[in-house]
């Protein structure tokens, strides 16, 4: 029950950490997020070096949905957070994302 203003505030501390994005230009909607995308992909990269996975292919259903990642904190991640988190990983040049035949995939460095 806390007052407009101070809820506001709350807000805008979550966006400038990163934790939140507005998904409409009067700031009426939003979106939380546990982890950054950078945060998630450094965990996503950890163990593709983990497990000496450099070099190697995946499809984005087996990065999230993969028996190998079953016991990963990403495993399951929502697929939108899991592109942002490897745009991330592909800015830093340890990960391209590409087209395959039966969807997106990606390719680590």
């Amino acid at each position: 029950k806390l007052p407009l203003e101070s809820i506001q505030v709350v807000l805008e501390e979550l966006r400038k950490n990163g934790n939140l994005e507005w998904l409409d230009k009067n700031k009426t909607s939003f979106l939380i997020m546990w982890r950054r995308p950078e945060e998630w992909g450094k965990l996503i990269y950890q163990w593709v070096l983990k497990n000496g996975l450099t070099n190697s292919v995946f499809t984005l259903y087996e990065l999230v949905s993969g028996d190998d990642t079953e016991n990963e904190e990403f495993h399951g991640l929502d697929e939108t957070m899991l592109l942002r988190a490897l745009q991330a990983l592909q800015q830093e040049h340890k990960a391209e994302i590409i087209t395959l035949d039966d969807g997106r995939g990606v390719k680590f460095f």
